[in-house]
């Protein structure tokens, strides 16, 4: 969040699996923290954006997917690509002034936007 100029600006919350935790259908039993948090923080502190950012070599990719869907960088890409746009459809629709960005994180820090 240093790099993007938002050191002291932003609420976080952090979930195992990240937008995985909000859409996978293993995961459904967590969604109502997620969904409160959301609502929470969107009233309190006004939120404009929500920022998204799963992890490469995601143990709750694995989990909710199966090993074949982060198999190689290329599945692996894929399953998050199609985790976001589930992610950012959902948040649309329960938080529809919100501006959505994900990203994808590899192991060294560097980050792949996804919008």
């Amino acid at each position: 969040m240093n790099q993007r100029g938002l050191t002291g600006q932003y609420s976080q919350f952090v979930i195992a699996g990240a937008a995985i935790a909000v859409v996978a259908p293993k995961f459904e039993a967590w969604r109502p923290a997620f969904w409160d948090n959301l609502a929470t923080t969107a009233q309190l502190h006004r939120i404009k954006r929500l920022i998204a950012i799963d992890h490469r070599d995601c143990g709750a990719a694995q989990i909710a997917y199966g090993e074949a869907s982060i198999a190689d960088p290329q599945k692996e890409t894929e399953t998050h690509r199609k985790v976001f746009d589930e992610f950012r459809k959902e948040v649309g629709r329960r938080e529809p002034k919100l501006a959505i960005e994900t990203g994808l994180m590899a192991l060294d820090g560097s980050i792949q936007m996804f919008g």
